[in-house]
């Protein structure tokens, strides 16, 4: 764990628990030893992604026809590039209805993800030890 103590050792464990954050959703909170609202995070975060892909498919996917979408999705974890690269080859289309749901719900999966690491950031930022400060 990193040294919170000292003031220059701030912007790392702001860059560790974004980090974190992004690999893992609800990552920061388990690095700053938030057990608690990590596992909720994570646990709803990735039901929602899930649900998304059960709607729409994994072709809902799709780093090359839907860029925005892919981009908002990608915030969910570095792992949706590998469901990406899988799916650009476009043997996965979706059409219709179901593919705009499944990628709403994919995309705002990641959205609350980005809003989650940017409170655990922030959480890192004020972060004092207990008993500390």
């Amino acid at each position: 764990m990193i040294n919170t103590d000292s003031e220059n050792n701030r912007p790392l464990l702001m860059l560790s628990v974004g980090l974190a954050g992004w690999l893992v959703p609800g990552g920061g909170y388990f690095f700053l030893k938030e057990y608690s609202r990590a596992v909720i995070i994570l646990v709803t975060l990735t039901l929602t992604f899930c649900a998304g892909l059960y709607i729409g498919s994994i072709g809902v996917i799709d780093p090359v026809g839907a860029k925005l979408w892919y981009v908002t999705q990608l915030l969910f974890s570095p792992g949706v590039a590998l469901i990406g690269h899988a799916t650009a080859v476009g043997r996965f289309g979706v059409y219709g209805r179901p593919a705009e749901i499944g990628q709403i719900y994919t995309s705002i999966a990641g959205l609350m993800n980005l809003l989650c690491i940017v409170n655990a950031v922030y959480s890192a930022y004020t972060y004092s030890r207990p008993g500390g400060k």
